[in-house]
Parts: C-alpha cells; sequence; structure tokens
C-alpha cells in the first residue's frame, strides 16, 4: 500500500469517527416568541439556553428578597429575565427618530455595563455568571448592546431618564431608601446615578413589557 492510499485510509476512519459520534449539544431554543415590533409571525426571535440562564443569574444576584446573594437562579428568576429579555428585544427593534449616531451608542453601551455590572456585585460576579453559563465576552456584549439600545429608546421615545440632574439625585439621596443613603453625596454622586438609572429602567421595562404584552405571541419550547 502506498503513502497516499494509506493517507486516505486514515482520513476515511477520522470521518467515520467523527460521524458515528454520539452527537453533543452546544444550546438549545428555550422559548420562541413573535410580535409587530419583531416583524409579526413570519420573524419568531428565539431565546436561547444559555443566554436565559445566564440573565435568569444576573436577576437573582440583583434580588434584594434573597437571604443569601448567590447566582443560583429560581423560577421567579427564570421569569424575571424571560420578560426583561422579550421587552429589551422588542425596544431594540423599535426605530428612534433621529437615529442615534455609533458614538451614542458606544457610549451607552459603556453605561449599560457600569449599571449591569453595579446590579450584580461588581464585573467579577458578572464574569463569574457569564463563565456558568458558557457565555464569551461577545456573547455577554451582544446582551449589553441590547440593553443599551433599549435604553436609548425609552429615554428618547418615552421619557428621558439616562442623565438625571444633580438636583434629583440630591433629592434621591435625601428622600428616599437607597443602598447610598447613610453616606456623603459627594462621595457616591456616581454610585447613585447608576443605581438610580437603573431602578427607572427597570420599572420602563416592566411597565413596556406588560402594556406590550398582549400582542407578544410565546411558546415555550423547553423548560430550563
Amino acid at each position: 500500500m502506498n503513502t497516499a492510499s494509506s493517507a486516505l485510509i486514515g482520513a476515511l476512519s477520522v470521518v467515520s469517527a467523527v460521524a458515528s459520534a454520539a452527537p453533543v449539544t452546544l444550546d438549545r431554543a428555550v422559548v420562541r416568541f413573535d410580535a409587530p415590533e419583531t416583524g409579526g409571525i413570519s420573524h419568531p426571535q428565539f431565546v436561547f439556553e444559555r443566554e436565559l440562564a445566564f440573565e435568569a443569574r444576573i436577576e437573582a444576584l440583583a434580588d434584594p428578597d434573597r437571604a443569601e446573594r448567590n447566582s443560583a437562579y429560581l423560577d421567579r428568576h427564570i421569569r424575571s429575565a424571560l420578560e426583561r429579555h422579550i421587552a429589551e428585544e422588542l425596544l431594540s427593534h423599535l426605530p428612534m427618530d433621529p437615529q442615534p449616531e455609533q458614538r451614542e451608542i458606544a457610549r451607552r453601551v459603556l453605561a449599560a455595563r457600569a449599571v449591569l455590572e453595579q446590579r450584580v456585585g461588581g464585573a467579577a460576579d458578572l464574569a463569574t455568571a457569564a463563565r456558568a453559563e458558557g457565555l464569551d465576552k461577545a456573547e455577554v456584549e451582544r446582551i449589553v448592546l441590547r440593553e443599551a439600545r433599549a435604553s436609548l429608546y425609552l429615554d428618547r421615545m418615552v421619557a428621558p431618564m439616562l442623565e438625571p440632574s444633580e438636583a434629583e439625585l440630591r433629592e434621591v439621596h435625601r428622600a428616599t431608601s437607597n443602598p447610598f443613603r447613610s453616606q456623603r453625596f459627594d462621595d457616591v454622586a456616581e454610585p447613585l446615578r447608576g443605581w438610580f438609572v437603573g431602578q427607572r429602567l427597570e420599572a420602563a421595562l416592566g411597565a413596556f413589557y406588560q402594556n406590550a404584552r398582549a400582542r407578544v405571541h410565546i411558546v415555550v419550547i423547553s423548560r430550563l
């Protein structure tokens, strides 16, 4: 048998072994939904298992009612994550007038990531949640971009919420229950701003989802 024949037989053996190997599931769609904002029934949107599990971990880390603060998620965190995901996806498809420039989107992406990190307790906790579900940096950045575009739409087309004034922040610091109330305003102005913007966005996303729910068709394909 010559060298070429031996190489061909070896290659065929490798192909045969690969073809007979058990399939490995890398990810799977767990929810399908459609809505007029995303093009209707002819343009279904899919939520994948790893992404939804990561988003549920974020909800668990941000949950103020948890006795123990960790990323182990419960059913209520999955529901909250799915509702937020759908709301952000719908908002990210809606046109803005005028459309934001790329540099504005880039600034908002940085701000959205800062708010997200603050929600979960820091960049390290966010990275740990991503690793737990096998999400790489690009996948996390795609989620942050969706959040950024959704927040820009809410700020421009619903009500200003991304740039609170110093007077607003001082009033929030003084008169509301917040994590920074016991500290001097000048020492916590920036983290307070991020927290306040995050609270505004969470409320606005929740209200948008409730208003949109009647026109969103959701099918649960598989449970987490």
